[in-house]
């Protein structure tokens, strides 16, 4: 349980190599030691690595148990796994699949495997993940949406979509999840630099990761549902909110 100065006992980040989902977690350890449990795909190359970041960052224990987004029939033994080994107060979803996005409009099989990961898996671990939370009577999930869910755009709109269900979804769980004490925090970044936007070129206000983890994790103990990175994205999509679909296609986001 998270202790009298804030300060969490127990991590799980499911997307164990997540580069956001680590820093996420290296800025929790600033606070003082505590458990990680990083849920990564069988076999992740990074996952070794993951654990060794942890350590170095400060984890007094790490354990590593295997998930696999697209096998959603497995997600209820690894929750109950990773819950096994006591309550978990922060729950980090950070997996996400994307890949060239005039790809993946176009290829079904590539834009069924997106969809599955980025909103089927989210939805699937949120479900499972809650009702912990709602037995346990408290704890928080961070889930990783983007600005690219806010209003979605042609130019990666398979990608955009998934992110817009997963955002919805998430904010709509921790409505459910607050009269049971926990809650959710819905982080909508723009672009990070991390290998999983090496394929395209930086946009503006494209930030570190560290910046996401440390914008995060204060939302996350004040409690707010939703935090935009960096924060001047906020009034960036208020007002694309409201531009007509026809000049809309026509800007260069």
């Amino acid at each position: 349980m998270i202790n009298a100065v804030g300060v969490p006992k127990t991590l799980l980040l499911l997307g164990g190599s997540s580069e956001i989902g680590l820093a996420i977690c290296a800025e929790y350890l600033k606070k003082g030691p505590m458990k990680v449990i990083l849920a990564t795909i069988p076999g992740d190359p990074a996952g070794d690595g993951a654990v060794e970041t942890m350590k170095s960052a400060g984890a007094s224990e790490v354990i590593r148990i295997d998930f696999d987004a697209l096998a959603t029939d497995s997600h209820p033994k690894v929750i109950d796994e990773a819950f096994s080994h006591g309550d978990v107060d922060v729950t980090i979803v950070a997996f996400g699949f994307d890949a060239d996005a005039e790809k993946l409009w176009q290829n079904q099989a590539l834009a069924v495997k997106a969809s599955e990961i980025n909103y089927t898996a989210s939805v699937s671990v949120g479900v499972l993940v809650g009702q912990k939370l709602k037995a346990q009577g408290h704890g928080r999930i961070i889930a990783m949406s983007s600005v690219a869910g806010e209003r979605v755009r042609r130019s990666n709109f398979v990608y955009g979509s998934g992110k817009a269900g997963l955002d919805g979804f998430f904010l709509g769980l921790g409505d459910a999840l607050r009269e049971f004490g926990a809650g959710v925090t819905v982080i909508r970044p723009g672009q990070v630099r991390t290998r999983f936007s090496a394929h395209v070129d930086e946009a503006p206000l494209t930030v570190d990761k560290e910046t996401v983890a440390e914008l995060a994790v204060q939302a996350a103990a004040k409690g707010k549902e939703i935090v935009w990175a960096p924060p001047p994205f906020r009034f960036v999509m208020m007002g694309l909110r409201h531009v007509p679909r026809p000049l809309f296609r026509r800007l260069p986001v």
